[in-house]
Parts: C-alpha cells; structure tokens; sequence
C-alpha cells in the first residue's frame, strides 16, 4: 500500500515526539449549487442553503446574537477536554455561512479521534463550508498529523467575507498543535476563545479552569482574548444548568480580565429565553444543532454521514 509523502516540519514538542504533516490531503471546495436540489433520504437538502431554497438542511438553523460578537475574521477554539469545542465551532461555521460568509474550518484535534468536527464533514460539504483535515486512509488518526492546507490556510488569511475557524484539542496537550503555527497568525485579526464548561470533571472549581485557561495560552503561544459559557448536561441541561454556567464564567471573567463573549446552547433552550436572537443575563446566545456524535451513536434527524468517513 503506498502512502502520501510525509514531510517534517517544525517540533510540536509532544510526549510521543515529532510531528509531520500528510502531503496532497486536501480536497476542493465543493461549490454551491445556484437552486437546490434535494436529496432522497434523511430530508437532506443539496444547494444553496445560504439563500434559504434548502429549508431544513444540515445547519439551516444554526446562529444567533452571538455571531455579532465576532469582530475578527480569525476564530479559534481552545479549552478542557470535552468543554464543546468541536460543537461550537462547527456550529459557528454554519452560524456564518448562513450570512452568506465564505468559511473554513481547520481541524487541529489532535486529542480525540472520534469526536472531531470532520465528523460533520458531508454536512459541512452540503452546505459549502470548506473542511481543512487528514483524509483517505488517515481521517481517524489519532496522531500528531497536520495537513499543509491548514498552514495554508493560515497564511491566506481571512477578511470581511472570509472566515476562519480552528477547533483546538482539548486542554494543553491539543493547543501545544497551535503553537507550532501561532506565528503565522495576524493576532490583530484573530480571536482565542476559551470554553467553560464547569460541568466537566477538573473544570468545577474556578481556580481549575485558570490553571488550564494559563497552561492554554503557554502551549498554543497566544493569549485567550475571549470566554464562552457551554456549562450543560447534554440532553438533560436545563435553563438553570445555562444560568449556573454563565456565572462561572462571569467569575473566571472577573479574575482574568478576559471579557465573556457568549453562551451556547441548544435551540430547544434558546426559546426558552426569547429566541436566538436574544441573550441571557445580557450575554448573546450561539443557539445549536447538534451535529458531533461519535460513529457508534444514533446520528441527529437530517443529518448525513458517507460510508467512506465512519
């Protein structure tokens, strides 16, 4: 069997050593049909979501006040192990998309292999969000692998109509991927998100969520410029669990300085408090679909996943 060219590039500094990137990985943008066309099967629709012809395709309804909060073309996700991340940024992407921005979004989670946002991959494709990951044969790998497009991606950029969204692995061991292109990154135009999630084991007590927000910003080489509230019990998180969770985040804010951006949620709660276009406590709702689960678990109504990914 013959493998892409592996080429070496600068120390990741990981416990199991160098870390290289796969060469000729990526694949093309998929462009965005003119009228839509749907699909048999799952109520998928294929098109031009964007302009609202796909009513109920993967995403469609992803968004809310949190994206006006979102001044820089840059966004990246970092935090504690399973904090929501993954979720969030692919939500984002879709959030944005849906306002008719170009998005990219790298996978740098080189923590988990089975709940990574290129899990959402054919959702993400559908509705014409360009996907930076490992392909073929290495989509699982659970590796210190880099693609060079997420390098390229990097140097590109972003701007009023383009954006750019990294999910990070989880606590310091997954950003220490992010310091090896940290400076690359136009830190004028680039936002570090740090999600607070204190239903989380370590994540609990305040003082934690400091120690790991410091230990983030040490290995990804950048400062966090910003905090997200996603306390939540998944299927049984309530608008108390919401509530509970914006004060930790309200008192990690308090203590660091790092101003609270917004809260996520799942839809089924943000009408609970007006709607997606509303906020809770004066802080903007990112009301979500649920798109990340792992390949052994039920896949959400509407959704779709190849054969060739799980």
């Amino acid at each position: 069997m013959s493998y892409p060219a592996q080429l070496r590039c600068a120390p990741l500094d990981f416990d199991s050593g160098q870390a290289y990137v796969q060469d000729g990985s990526g694949e093309a943008t998929r462009p965005i049909v003119p009228r839509a066309a749907w699909v048999a099967g799952g109520g998928v629709a294929v098109g031009n979501a964007v302009g609202g012809d796909a009513v109920g395709a993967p995403g469609s309804e992803s968004g809310g006040s949190a994206l006006d909060t979102l001044v820089r073309p840059v966004t990246i996700l970092v935090g504690h192990a399973g904090s929501g991340k993954t979720e969030i940024a692919v939500n984002l992407a879709f959030g944005l998309r849906n306002r008719g921005t170009e998005v990219t979004l790298v996978d740098l989670d080189l923590v988990k292999p089975y709940l990574r946002c290129r899990l959402a991959k054919e959702n993400l494709d559908v509705r014409g969000i360009r996907l930076v990951a490992p392909a073929g044969d290495r989509f699982y790998a659970d590796l210190p692998v880099l693609v060079p497009e997420a390098r390229t991606a990097v140097r590109d950029g972003a701007g009023r109509h383009r954006w750019l969204i990294f999910d990070v692995g989880g606590a310091d061991r997954g950003a220490r991927a992010l310091g090896s292109i940290s400076g690359l990154l136009d830190r004028r135009s680039t936002e570090v998100l740090f999600v607070v999630n204190a239903r989380r084991p370590l994540a609990e007590e305040t003082h934690s969520l400091r120690r790991m927000l410091d230990r983030v910003q040490a290995a990804a080489r950048l400062d966090v410029t910003g905090l997200v509230a996603n306390t939540h019990l998944m299927d049984e998180t309530t608008p108390d669990t919401v509530r509970e969770g914006i004060r930790a985040a309200r008192t990690l804010e308090a203590m660091t300085d790092v101003p609270l951006k917004f809260c996520a949620m799942e839809r089924r709660l943000a009408e609970v408090f007006g709607g997606a276009g509303e906020s809770v406590e004066r802080v903007p709702i990112l009301a979500m679909e649920r798109h990340i689960v792992a390949p052994f678990d039920r896949i959400p109504r509407g959704s779709r996943r190849r054969s060739d990914v799980v």
